[in-house]
Order: structure tokens, then sequence, then C-alpha cells
């Protein structure tokens, strides 16, 4: 009987997985810091995403441990073989089209990582450009009353010896004047209401005289064009804000009403209570007869400087400043416009505001000087 080989005796191992370290200090900062910052941040080491934030992963440039750009990983690998910061503006492929970015690279000495910052140029370079239009829209606004003032100023030189034409000259500068001035005004005005001053002392104020305060002043406007101004009732009505501002921005809304409303037609003017969201408020409608606007041309005619009807606009010496600051000044209220227009129809304006705090007592702040409404 042939002899058995004796093998040795084999034990089985049980093999774990090794925990994973817990993160370093300086790895936990540098997580927290990334977390923090708005701008895209990564930190690669050769060409493995070690960190990467969430406004890096919103500009879809990670995925996993990868980057999704070659064009990023090439800049990494260029700033890590020269050991040199490397800035350079490229355009990430985004769906269809493209998005513009700012990359900074900066190679971590000592080490192979790399770190990448990205910073989304799309809404720098659309506020140039609205930068640009804006500047464009105000030299053309400026140059035209400018250049029909200085044409009359020479005509009225050569028309000393007529009084008649001296006089339709010189009433054609004061309007071209007043169009002048009246843009000036408009741009500082939306100059402050853009740029974040705080708004005057709120207080409650009367629904009644904000109407009057705008409707007032632009009868004698309304009566020569031949336009009827109806105003509702807005007896106990309050609003939340600032009155001059509230009375332009209405006054604003009656303009162009009329301005876009034939003869023998109505301007209406009324306001009501409504609540929002649970919120109370007051809504302020201004109703016309006119021309009405397009579907397409609604969500514009708040922009600086749009206008649906050039001639009409210009005739008439509307400035296209007029909706933007009823917009604004209903956004720096917490309130909102809103339109609702027909071709051929009219339109409603309205300008949604919010109604005064109610006190501890139960009862709301009291009007300027001890009025009540």
């Amino acid at each position: 009987m042939a002899a058995r080989a004796d093998f040795p005796t084999m034990r089985l191992v049980r093999f774990t997985p090794a925990e994973p370290e817990p993160p370093s200090e300086t790895a936990a900062v540098l997580a927290t810091v990334a977390a923090a910052l708005e701008t895209a941040a990564i930190l690669l080491d050769e060409d493995d995403v070690l960190l990467a934030n969430e406004a890096a992963r919103a500009l879809r440039v990670v995925y996993g441990r990868e980057l999704t750009s070659r064009m990023l990983s090439r800049i990494a690998r260029d700033a890590r073989r020269t050991g040199n910061r490397i800035t350079q503006d490229v355009d990430l492929p985004w769906g269809a089209s493209s998005r513009a970015v700012r990359v900074v690279a900066a190679p971590v000495p000592g080490t192979k990582q790399v770190v990448l910052l990205l910073s989304d140029l799309e809404e720098s370079r659309r506020l140039e450009a609205v930068r640009r239009d804006f500047i464009a829209n105000v030299s053309h606004e400026l140059k035209t009353p400018v250049g029909a003032i200085l044409l009359l100023a020479e005509a009225l030189r050569d028309a000393t010896d007529d009084p008649v034409a001296m006089k339709q000259f010189t009433d054609r500068m004061t309007r071209e004047a007043g169009r002048m001035s009246r843009l000036v005004q408009e741009l500082l005005d939306l100059s402050r209401l853009q740029g974040g001053e705080p708004l005057p002392a709120m207080e409650a104020v009367r629904v009644s005289d904000i109407v009057a305060d705008a409707a007032d002043p632009l009868q004698v406007r309304a009566d020569a064009a031949g336009i009827s101004l109806d105003i509702g009732s807005t007896a106990g009505l309050s609003a939340w804000g600032d009155r001059r501002q509230l009375a332009t921005a209405l006054t604003n809304l009656i303009e162009n009403a009329i301005a876009y409303s034939g003869p023998g037609s109505r301007v209406g003017i009324g306001a009501t209570s409504d609540t929002e969201d649970g919120v109370a408020g007051v809504v302020i409608a201004v109703t016309d007869e006119g021309v009405g606007i397009e579907t397409s041309d609604q969500e514009r005619v708040f922009e600086r400087f749009y206008r649906v009807d050039t001639a009409r606009s210009r005739a008439t010496g509307g400035t296209g400043l007029g909706l933007a600051i009823v917009k604004h000044v209903a956004n720096n209220h917490g309130g909102r416009v809103g339109l609702w227009s027909s071709p051929g129809v009219g339109s409603t304006f309205t300008l949604h505001l919010p109604a005064p705090p109610v006190t501890s007592t139960g009862g709301q702040p009291s009007h300027p000087k001890g009025q009540e409404p």
C-alpha cells in the first residue's frame, strides 16, 4: 500500500475590507471651503477627481471621479507640468449650445494635485450686453431731442423777422427740452430703484391719495385727447409703502393708457382689497379701451426702452421707461405688476401691493398726520 503523502494542514483565513481612513483635518477643511464657494471648485490628482463642490456638478464638468471635459483635463495637465497658474476662458459644451466659463488652474506645490476654479461667464456677458444696449438706447433717445433743438435753434435765428415762425420754433424747442428733461429724470428714478437704495420710511398710504396724486395732473391731458377718466371708489383701502413712488408708478400706468387710447374712449381706475398666499394686499387697476397688446409683446413691455408701437410712442413723447419703473416700484414694495390685454379690445394693468401690517391691537397703523381713510 502506497504511503500517504503528508500535506501541511491548511487554514482558511477570513479577509475583511479595511475601514476607510477618517478624513484628515485638512481634507475636512478643504471640503467645507469648497462647499461654501459659489465658484465651481475641483481638486484633481492626475486625472482623478478628489473633490468637487455642488457648483462644479451643476456645471456638468464632473461625473463620478472624472472630468467630463477634455479641455479642462488638458488645462490641468499643463498647470501640473509647468508648475504655473493658468487662467483661460473656454466654451464648454452645454446641450445643443455652449457655456462660457473662466478656468483658473493652480498646481499644489510638492504634489501632483491641481485645483480648478471655474467661474460662469454667462451672467457677466449678459449684464455686459444689457449695459451696451442701455447705453446705446440712452444715447439714441437723447440724440433725437438734442438734434431737434439744434435745428430749431438755427431756424429760430433765421426767423427773427417772423413772429409766428418764432413762436412755432420756441414751442417745439420747449417740447423737445421737456422730453429730454423727462428722460433724464426717469433714468435717475430707474437708477435709484435698481440700485438697491432702501425705501423711505414705509407707511400706511390711502389708495385715494395715490389715485389723486396720479390722476389729477393728467385730467387736462385726457380731456385734450377726448378720453374720459373714470375713477372708482377706493374708500377704506390703504397700501403699505412710499406715497411718492406709488403715485409715480400709477401715473405711468395712466399715461400709458391715455397714450394708447383713442378719442371717445375711457380709462378706468379702480382698486380692491385682495389676499394672495394668505397675505392681505391691495390691487390698483388701470383699464383702457385702446389698441391692446399682442401676446408676444406682453412679456417684454416692462423692459427698458421696449416699445410696441414706436411711432405712437414718439408722437406722445414716451421714453420707453415708464413700465420698467412701474415694475421696479412694485418689486421694491414686495408686490408685482400684472397685465391682461387683447388686441383691439384694450388692456388692464394691475398693481399688486401689500396692505399695512396689522398692529398688536388688531388694527392698522395710523395714516400720516393722524388722518383716517
